[in-house]
């Protein structure tokens, strides 16, 4: 399996100290986010600092009562703000309710500025047996990968919406991925499509690392089909943060990634740059961005898999994402 560059791991295990923060923010107001997993690490980081410059975000969770603990601390922590802080129940285990959380979004709001793919799943169970999704998929398949493309395939109506009366390049996706996609991405492809029934053939990490290989392809992929319509595009590498992901560890794997992980607030700044940052134009729209907040080349070889065979690539992300969209169809 090819690996990334000795100097692109290191470079992004120590990354330098991040050049756009909130202190760069403008004041949002009347401006509208959805961070999904807001309640807790790096996007309740992200959803602090969005409500600190006063705009109005949705902190999209499974459970209300741990959203609402998280959107009361971060009322506490900002009492200045003239923003707006509000629930929005997303499951990304079940696309069945999926749809209905969108509708509850979008019969109070009729703009989306930004759509923060944040919340993921890694290894649950410590190493036990994996947990599969309602529908039956892979756990970290199914929520990483089809229920966050399903999720963003329901909001898009929104986000083209919204182009209209926001400033050029505003509008965004960003799609958050992991260096786990460059160190267990399948060679070429990233996400193979022809063998995705792997509930107990590969290790957790292995699963995670493929199911976030699959957002930098539904990223780059998005950031083709929406750049007419004026969406930007970006998947990320938050970095390396010591945050809820990891709480199905065992102790000594918690230990051990406790050693070379940053706090939640440096992988908020890696989305914040993707998501506002002036520096993210539609020219860089489909690139990988890397910790905490700038461009950096990805394993050339899933490059190759974003590329039409005309441009010297192979074409798998069509693959991908047509494969996607048949699994939610019957969803949308």
């Amino acid at each position: 399996m090819p690996m990334p560059t000795f100097s692109s791991i290191w470079t992004q295990l120590r990354p330098p100290e991040p050049d756009f923060t909130e202190k760069n923010l403008p004041d949002l107001a009347g401006k509208v986010y959805i961070i999904t997993g807001g309640n807790t690490g790096i996007g309740k980081e992200l959803a602090r600092m969005l409500y600190s410059k006063n705009g109005t975000i949705y902190v999209g969770a499974r459970s209300e009562e741990k959203a609402e603990r998280a959107i009361d601390d971060i009322r506490r922590a900002e009492p200045n703000s003239t923003g707006a802080l509000v629930f929005l129940h997303v499951d990304l285990a079940d696309l069945r309710t999926i749809k209905s959380s969108v509708e509850s979004f979008t019969s109070r709001e009729n703009r989306l500025d930004v759509l923060f793919n944040n919340a993921g799943i890694q290894a649950p169970g410590g190493g036990a047996e994996p947990a599969q999704t309602t529908q039956g998929y892979e756990i970290h398949l199914g929520v990483n990968t089809i229920g966050t493309f399903l999720l963003t395939r329901l909001l898009t109506p929104t986000l083209v919406a919204t182009v209209r009366s926001a400033q050029t390049d505003a509008v965004r996706v960003v799609w958050v991925s992991s260096s786990a996609a460059e160190f267990f991405g399948e060679k070429s492809v990233g996400l193979p499509v022809d063998d995705l029934d792997y509930h107990n053939s590969r290790p957790a990490l292995h699963r995670y690392g493929l199911s976030k290989a699959g957002n930098w392809l539904h990223g780059a992929e998005f950031a083709r089909r929406h750049c007419a319509d004026g969406i930007v595009s970006i998947p990320l590498n938050p970095g390396n943060v010591n945050s809820d992901l990891y709480r199905d560890q065992n102790f000594i794997m918690r230990r051990i990634v406790a050693s070379f992980t940053h706090s939640p607030v440096y992988g908020a700044y890696t989305e914040l740059f993707a998501g506002l940052s002036p520096q993210v134009t539609m020219e860089k729209t489909g690139s990988w961005v890397g910790p905490f907040g700038r461009f950096m080349p990805i394993r050339s070889d899933l490059m190759d898999a974003t590329k039409a065979q005309a441009e010297g690539g192979n074409g798998h992300v069509r693959k991908v994402w047509d494969w996607t969209e048949d699994q939610v169809s019957k969803y949308m």
